[in-house]
């Protein structure tokens, strides 16, 4: 993507999950899949809806009376950029620091083992 991708807060991003994961919804939707994931009010989403169309990180079209909103960023792109601005924030861009703070506190199986290294070998190769 070629565009500036919106900063999208922690509470958006649940938002964002919903259509990335379902598609396509109404307003009713969204909350409905929500619902039980968070104790938000029904406006309160509505509210995360309407930043989120004015920050370009969704669309809408109108069915009738109601509007069906989507992802208008994909989420691997808003991912990519977060990490990013992640690492910029708590490692002053520094990604080995960053990798290895990740690596020591995780709990990783044998085969995410061997798919790290994969990954690492093929950026080795370039």
């Amino acid at each position: 993507m070629s565009k500036r991708l919106p900063r999208i807060s922690e509470s958006e991003w649940r938002v964002m999950q919903v259509l990335w994961e379902k598609g396509p919804q109404t307003a009713s939707d969204v909350v409905g899949a929500l619902d039980g994931a968070v104790q938000w009010k029904p406006r309160t989403v509505k509210t995360l809806i309407s930043r989120l169309v004015k920050k370009g990180a969704i669309q809408f079209e109108e069915e009738g009376m109601r509007y069906r909103y989507s992802a208008a960023v994909a989420e691997s792109e808003c991912v990519r950029s977060e990490t990013q601005s992640f690492v910029r924030r708590v490692y002053q861009g520094a990604m080995k620091p960053a990798l290895a703070a990740f690596l020591e506190d995780a709990d990783l199986s044998p085969q995410e083992i061997k798919e790290l290294q994969e990954i690492l070998e093929q950026k080795r190769k370039g």
